[in-house]
């Protein structure tokens, strides 16, 4: 029998095995689920797009008002010796940024930093091929702009989600758009202009990407966008680090455009593959 792999955590400032990486219960992530985190894929050793979720690590740490215990450079060299230790194929890596332990559960304490990698599979083709079908909910996440590890409506709905055979949730306030729990939404109008909030929604990195590649070939928008705008799209599509880009084909009742994948959502996944691509060959 092949012997198990082992895997590697960084936690209290050391590298440990993920079966050892412990928290105490006096942390305000478990007492109170205060704290960031970010996310990114690794491909054949290299992060994707590592700088741009550096930003946004720090800039929910700010916003938090959470220090990070690590400088940005010495933070990068610790991710990158994971990786090492590690040596997945294809794997993704959780930077987490708790509370910190709390004698009395509800001031901040020290905060404890955790790197966690885990080996992780390409998004399901189905969903590709044939798209999803989301609900709507109403509902507004408290500081947008943070990657907080709140995701307490999300997880509540997953019961409804399923009950609706449908696959994901999008939030809106009083039929104003804002994104899904776990990734950002975009549609593509009768016109071709591809559209996607602008307010109360945590900036994706893919949507960074996404929006950068469909401008060299279309109109694009960062504004409000409408329960009515979306159901009278032409093609709609979610964006987010795991699932690339995922046509959706149905929102609640109601059928996109013909009901099937677009061509313009499937002309941006393979640009945004290429783009993918193109990133990891500058550092073969």
């Amino acid at each position: 029998m092949a012997a198990e792999r082992k895997v590697y955590a960084f936690i209290h400032h050391e590298f440990v095995p993920l079966a050892e990486a412990y928290l105490h219960i006096s942390d305000l992530a478990i007492q109170r689920g205060y704290g960031i985190f970010d996310y990114f894929w690794i491909q054949h050793g290299q992060p994707l797009f590592l700088e741009d979720y550096l930003n946004r690590f720090y800039q929910s740490a700010d916003l938090m008002q959470l220090p990070v215990p690590l400088e940005r450079e010495a933070l990068r060299e610790k991710v990158l010796e994971l990786i090492r230790l590690n040596n997945f194929p294809l794997s993704g890596m959780k930077l987490l940024l708790t509370g910190g332990y709390s004698e009395g559960g509800y001031e901040p304490g020290t905060p404890n930093l955790v790197l966690i990698e885990q080996a992780v599979e390409y998004p399901e083709q189905e969903n590709v091929e044939k798209g999803i079908k989301i609900i709507t909910h109403q509902y507004q996440r408290e500081l947008p702009a943070a990657k907080t590890i709140n995701y307490n409506m999300g997880i509540r709905l997953i019961g409804q989600i399923r009950e609706k055979g449908a696959q994901d949730v999008l939030y809106h306030q009083h039929g104003i758009i804002t994104e899904f729990p776990r990734s950002n939404f975009f549609i593509v109008k009768q016109d071709n202009t591809i559209a996607t909030p602008a307010h109360e929604v945590l900036k994706g990195v893919t949507r960074k990407n996404v929006l950068e590649l469909a401008s060299a070939t279309y109109a694009t928008e960062e504004g409000d966008i409408t329960l009515d705008d979306v159901l009278q799209a032409k093609e709609a599509f979610q964006t987010s680090t795991t699932k690339r880009i995922v046509p959706i084909v149905q929102v609640n009742d109601t059928l996109i455009g013909t009901g099937r994948p677009g061509p313009v959502t499937l002309a941006l996944l393979e640009q945004l593959e290429a783009l993918e691509q193109q990133y990891l060959a500058q550092y073969k």
